[in-house]
C-alpha cells in the first residue's frame, strides 16, 4: 500500500499542482485547505508525510507545526515557500521542528528527493515507537517499571484496555504510580495526539471543585471575572485523570455522573452544554467497596467508573523490582541535579529489601534523591541513607538471663566509634562459629557477599593503620 502524504495549501491551484506531482511519484494523497482542516484530516488517519504552505488563513503553516508538536505528533513536515519568505521558512525549521523547506515552483527531482528522506525519517520514528512498545515487555512500559510477574500482569491489562474507550478505575495505595498508568494507557491510546489532564480531587477546596471540573462564565460567582474552561473542555479529544475520586464531594459526583453519561458540560453561569469527547480515567488509594459503605462514594458512579479496574500493587509486594526501579529514578535523578551516580551497592540493596515501603515507588525516590545529591557520583553507599547505616549496622540485642557474662557477649563501652563495634561483633561471631562464614552471615543476617565484603575493609583498614604506625616509629 503506497505511503499517504498530507498536502496544506489554502490557494487551490498550488495545492492541486503539489498533489498531482505526488501522485505522479506513486503516493496517495489528501488535501486541505488550512491548518485547522489538515488537523482534521489528521484525526481520521495517519499519513507519512507533510507538504504545508506557511501563509494561509484560519490556521497558518507555522500555527499547524506548534499545533502537532503540542499533540506529539513527528510527522516529517516539509515547509513550501515562495522566494521570498525563504528566511521565514528556515526559522520555521529551526525553531518549529519541520522537516525541511521546499522552494516554489517545486522542481519533480528535488520532492523526490526530499520526501524518499521525509518517508525514511517517518520509518525511523515509528521504529523507535515499536521498540518503546517492546521495552514493555521487558519491565518497561511508559514510566512504570517492574519485572516481578504481579508488574507484567499490570502491563497486560494496560495493553488490553489502552486501544478502548473503558472508563479505567486505578487503584493502590497512595505512591504507587496510579498516575503514571493512567499516562501509559493515554500515550497506547487512539487519543495520544489530544491532552492528559489530571485532577487531584482531594487538593481542591469544595468550593473550588466543580467551577475546576466544569468551569465557568465571567460574572457565576464572586471573584469569576473571566471565562474559565474547566477540565472536561481542557482534555477535549484526550484523557482525563481524577485522581483520589473518593475525596470528591457527594453532590460534586453526581453533577460529574451526569456529564460522564451524557459528554455534554454545562459550565457554572452558562445556559448551554457543550459537547466533549473525553475518556475518563479515575484513581483511589481508598478500597472503593469501603468508601462506598461509608457514604463517601456514590454507587452508581463508581460502577459507571469501574468499566475496567486495574490495582497498583504496593511496593513492599514486589521487592524484586526495587533494583530496576532503582535504576530508572537514578537516572532521572542525575538529569535533574547534574550528579554521575551509577548504582547502588550491594549493602544498600540489601537493606531496601528489609523495608516495608509504606510510602512505596514515591519514598524510594525521595530516598534515593537525597542520596543522590550527597553522594555525587559513583556508588551510593549506606552512609549516603540519612539515618541508616547506624540502624542497619547495629546488631539486635536480644534480652538473656545469664549468672556472669560469657564470652559469646560483647561489651561496649558508651562512646565507641560504630565501625570498632562492628568489627569487634563480626570478629567474635566468626570466633562463636569457628570461623564458619556462611553461618556467621546467616546469624548475622546479612549475605555472605556483604560479610566478605566489611571483612576485606576491616583487614586493609587494619594493615593501613599498621603502616601509618610503622611510618610514625621511623
Amino acid at each position: 500500500m503506497p505511503a499517504r502524504i498530507l498536502v496544506v495549501d489554502d490557494d487551490e491551484e498550488q495545492r492541486s499542482d503539489v498533489a498531482e506531482m505526488v501522485k505522479s511519484l506513486g503516493y496517495e494523497v489528501v488535501t486541505a485547505g488550512d491548518g485547522r482542516a489538515a488537523l482534521a484530516v489528521l484525526a481520521n488517519a495517519p499519513v507519512s508525510a507533510i507538504f504545508t504552505d506557511l501563509v494561509m488563513p484560519v490556521m497558518d503553516g507555522a500555527g499547524l507545526l506548534k499545533e502537532l508538536y503540542a499533540r506529539g505528533n513527528r510527522t516529517p513536515t516539509v515547509v513550501l515557500t515562495g522566494f521570498g519568505s525563504i528566511d521565514q521558512a528556515i526559522s520555521t525549521v529551526h525553531n518549529l521542528k519541520a522537516f525541511w523547506f521546499l522552494e516554489k515552483p517545486i522542481q519533480p527531482g528535488v520532492m523526490r528527493t526530499l520526501l524518499e528522506r521525509a518517508l525514511e525519517q517517518n520509518r525511523l520514528v515509528k521504529d523507535a515507537e515499536r521498540l518503546h512498545s517492546q521495552l514493555s515487555y521487558q519491565g518497561i512500559l511508559g514510566d512504570l517499571v517492574g519485572e516481578s510477574l504481579v508488574m507484567k500482569e499490570i502491563f497486560s491489562l494496560i495493553r488490553q484496555v489502552a486501544p478502548t474507550t473503558a472508563s479505567v478505575l486505578i487503584s493502590g495505595e497512595s505512591g504507587t504510580g496510579k498516575e503514571l498508568a493512567a499516562r501509559a494507557i493515554h500515550q497506547l491510546s487512539s487519543r495520544n495526539s489530544g491532552p492528559f489532564v489530571a485532577v487531584n480531587c482531594a487538593a481542591l477546596p469544595e468550593t473550588l471543585m466543580e467551577s475546576e471540573l466544569f468551569g465557568h462564565e465571567k460574572g457565576a460567582f464572586t471573584g469569576a471575572a473571566e471565562r474559565r474552561l474547566g477540565c472536561f473542555e481542557q482534555a477535549q479529544n484526550g484523557t482525563l485523570l481524577l485522581d483520589e475520586i473518593g475525596e470528591m464531594p457527594i453532590g460534586t459526583q453526581a453533577k460529574l455522573l451526569r456529564v460522564i453519561e451524557a459528554s455534554q458540560v454545562r459550565r457554572l453561569g452558562g445556559t448551554c452544554d457543550i459537547p466533549i469527547s473525553v475518556r475518563v480515567l479515575a484513581a483511589t488509594n481508598r478500597a472503593p467497596e469501603k468508601a462506598i459503605q461509608n457514604g463517601q462514594l456514590r454507587e452508581d458512579l463508581y460502577y459507571r467508573l469501574n468499566v475496567f479496574p486495574v490495582e497498583l500493587p504496593p511496593l513492599r509486594d514486589r521487592k524484586q523490582d526495587i533494583p530496576a526501579i532503582s535504576a530508572a529514578l537514578l537516572r532521572d535523578l542525575n538529569k535533574k541535579h547534574g550528579c554521575r551516580v551509577t548504582h547502588l551497592s550491594p549493602d544498600v540493596l540489601e537493606y531496601f529489601s528489609t523495608i516495608s515501603w509504606p510510602g512505596n515507588v514515591r519514598e524510594l525516590r525521595n530516598l534515593l534523591e537525597r542520596a543522590v545529591i550527597i553522594a555525587s557520583e559513583g556508588e551510593i553507599q549506606l552512609r549516603h541513607l540519612p539515618g541508616v547505616a547506624r540502624a542497619v549496622q547495629q546488631p539486635a540485642v536480644r534480652p538473656a538471663v545469664v549468672d556472669s557474662v560469657p564470652d559469646n557477649v560483647l561489651q561496649v563501652p558508651v562512646g565507641s566509634k560504630l565501625s570498632d563495634v562492628e568489627q569487634a561483633y563480626l570478629e567474635l561471631t566468626l570466633k562463636h562459629t569457628k570461623n564458619n562464614k556462611k553461618r556467621a552471615a546467616e546469624m548475622l543476617g546479612l549475605c555472605l557477599r556483604t560479610l566478605h565484603n566489611k571483612l576485606r575493609l576491616y583487614e586493609s583498614t587494619k594493615v593501613k593503620g599498621a603502616t601509618a604506625s610503622d611510618g610514625n616509629a621511623q
